[in-house]
């Protein structure tokens, strides 16, 4: 009887696709296994999942959710089709988490659907970043409202119900806005994906955001205007549910996407479940986490970072000239405090990562290439990711230049933090480029990865560890071409998948040839992993390496701001290191 209930039942079918986007060439940007987990997708699959089992479109009709990562699945678009055709075209498609540079191919993406009749719906920080900052049109916004593809701005957290039940009845809205109401995130469906979506990234980790929002106002960041200035927090339960379910289909690692971690209120009570979950249950916690320069100054917090199972910690460092910082309104970031908050990361054994924009007010190529000497001899820092500073949709740079009528380039495509999209005063367009692409090589230099790998040794940093995420950032950009959070392992596309505009290649011109990039470019990569395996074999026999120093290890004196060029070299440094000496000055009477 149960059988034959559940054969008459209407199934809606929920396809979530989270967009790549184009390289260079035109071809959407796929790998064998993908970096990164999509938290947009994971957080959106859980609310979906939650909806299909309270049965919101009634007890007689099922939803079947299908989830693509784009990044590491191909899109069966003919597959997909016969799924819908089967079930009388009764369903949706949703693309998820779209950014800016992945506004053109969602737009691809959506077009063979609408061209069957069927609803498709577009979500994310390009929709909701230009509703929030500009004027609802901008932005090529309306080639969603020519397709009649509805947009989604805000958080889908009790609002999923309602977007489905139209979709189910044929009514789906143009725009849904809830920019002016954004949910609290305490108690709602957790984020969580299927190990099958899982396997498809590397190192079977996934991720879940413990809050959103940010009080800060750095004018490069989109998120202060689509998630808001005021936080909210998931609770401990909340995290310790997504954890366990993840655990029982073996998944441990996680990416906690918070912007900035160290400012959830919550943050001790949420290390306090991890570390039970890790020292009483047993569960192996690995974590990476994202922060914010002044987090070393929060009592126990990094001390129970590592105890939580923090292995890695990104941080917003952005730039080292105080003036740069104070020109992008991140006037927190304070460079005197840099070098105290790495060793204390050091001191746990916590691989650091950080964030560095190129192109500020300030920048000038050769200030560049000084500032990266800076970095590489005084800040005890593992793996810098570069930017290009992009004023992306959303932001408050974008809004700026978008009111002053200021040309910023027209293809969506290449907002995505590694192309150059308007002038600079100091630069020109190629001079801009071509210093980013230098400062990877500057970077990633064989001598200076080689005293990365003394420093782990000394700092008690596991060496196979950040040999893996050297190779990564040293080869990503001269290989591939595309930065390294959106890189993976064995780049896959085929002649179906250029960009619509773009001219199709002959098969017998395009596979012989990508058959040779790719022999050649992992050929490059397996010099590069054996090298550094090498390296790091031979500096961890060294009886020497578990005493190494140099400037950047050396603890915090008292006179360095006299001395180091991170404090002299500009005149921001010598006005901040002032700044410091005068608070302490007046804070001492």
């Amino acid at each position: 009887m149960s059988h034959a209930l559940e054969a008459a039942r209407r199934r809606f079918q929920l396809i979530l696709i989270k967009p790549s986007h184009y390289d260079d060439d035109g071809y959407v940007i796929r790998w064998w296994r993908a970096m990164i987990p999509s938290n947009s997708l994971a957080a959106l699959y859980g609310i979906a999942a939650e909806c299909a089992e309270r049965q919101v479109l009634g007890p007689d009709t099922a939803i079947d959710i299908t989830v693509i990562d784009e990044t590491n699945t191909r899109i069966d678009f003919p597959r997909l089709l016969a799924q819908f055709k089967r079930h009388g075209n009764f369903g949706m498609v949703a693309l998820v988490g779209v950014q800016s540079n992945q506004y053109p191919r969602a737009l691809d993406i959506a077009r063979p659907f609408r061209d069957a009749g069927l609803p498709v719906s577009m979500g994310g920080f390009h929709v909701s970043g230009c509703l929030s900052m500009l004027d609802g049109k901008a932005v090529g916004l309306d080639a969603c409202r020519d397709m009649g593809i509805s947009m989604f701005a805000g958080e889908a957290e009790g609002r999923l119900d309602m977007v489905l039940r139209d979709a189910a009845s044929g009514e789906l809205k143009p725009l849904y806005n809830f920019m002016n109401d954004l949910p609290g995130i305490g108690g709602t469906p957790v984020p969580f994906l299927p190990k099958d979506n899982i396997q498809r990234t590397l190192g079977l980790s996934t991720s879940f955001d413990a809050g959103r929002g940010c009080p800060y106002q750095c004018s490069f960041c989109t998120i202060i205007n689509v998630q808001g200035r005021k936080s909210r927090f998931r609770s401990a339960d909340d995290v310790e549910k997504l954890v366990r379910m993840n655990w029982a289909q073996g998944i441990h690692k996680f990416f906690i996407t918070d912007d900035n971690f160290a400012r959830n209120k919550d943050w001790e009570a949420i290390f306090d479940r991890l570390i039970e979950l890790k020292e009483r249950d047993g569960i192996p916690l690995g974590l990476m986490i994202q922060v914010d320069t002044l987090c070393h100054k929060i009592p126990n917090f990094i001390e129970k970072s590592r105890r939580a199972g923090v292995t890695r910690v990104f941080i917003g460092l952005e730039n080292v000239n105080p003036d740069n910082l104070t020109a992008a309104k991140k006037n927190q970031n304070k460079i005197t405090e840099y070098r105290k908050m790495l060793l204390a990361w050091k001191a746990q054994g916590i691989m650091t990562l950080a964030g560095y924009i190129l192109g500020f007010p300030a920048d000038t190529p050769e200030s560049i290439r000084r500032d990266i000497a800076i970095i590489q001899e005084e800040l005890p820092l593992d793996v810098i990711e570069f930017f290009i500073l992009t004023p992306l949709p959303g932001s408050e740079d974008h809004q700026v230049l978008w009111k002053k009528g200021v040309e910023m380039d027209g293809d969506l495509n290449i907002y995505d933090v590694e192309h150059v999209c308007t002038a600079h005063q100091k630069m020109s367009k190629q001079e801009w480029e071509d210093i980013y692409h230098e400062a990877w090589s500057l970077y990633y230099s064989p001598d200076h990865m080689k005293t990365l790998l003394r420093r782990a040794v000394a700092t008690g940093v596991p060496l196979a560890r950040l040999v893996k995420v050297l190779v990564s950032f040293a080869t990503t950009v001269p290989l591939e071409n595309v930065h390294p959070l959106q890189s993976g392992l064995m780049r896959l596309k085929t002649p179906a998948e250029r960009r619509p505009e773009l001219p199709r290649e002959k098969p017998l011109v395009f596979w012989p040839r990508f058959a040779w990039e790719t022999l050649s470019k992992h050929a490059s990569l397996a010099g590069t992993i054996i090298g550094l395996t090498i390296s790091a074999f031979l500096i961890s026999r060294d009886a020497k390496s578990k005493s190494y120093t140099d400037q950047a290890l050396t603890p915090v004196a008292d006179d360095e701001e006299e001395t180091l060029s991170l404090f002299t070299k500009t005149a921001g440094g010598t006005a901040a290191v002032s700044h410091v000496r005068k608070v302490a000055e007046l804070t001492r009477h």
